[in-house]
């Protein structure tokens, strides 16, 4: 790494390889919490275009998400018999 060799300007001692590391974890994150932020507001516009898609077929949460898997569809055939 270059950076532990190049001299520090206005003659300050070389940082410490404990102080590097928690230079390093601070703008890690920083990053992690930006990247948070971006997936969190990506989630929301994903739910929000299904929700819109859901009003346009007039059928909340139509799309394959909304299909009702295995185990649901038996249990749905298991009540009606019984009825």
């Amino acid at each position: 790494m270059s950076e532990e060799t190049v001299p520090q300007q206005g003659g300050a001692q070389p940082k410490g390889l404990l102080q590097q590391m928690e230079e390093l974890m601070a703008a890690l994150n920083a990053d992690l919490s930006a990247l948070d932020a971006d997936l969190q507001s990506a989630g929301e516009a994903a739910r929000a275009t299904e929700e819109e898609r859901a009003g346009q077929t007039g059928r909340p949460g139509a799309g394959p998400a909304a299909l009702p898997s295995g185990a649901a569809r038996r249990r749905e055939r298991a009540d009606r018999e019984l009825r």
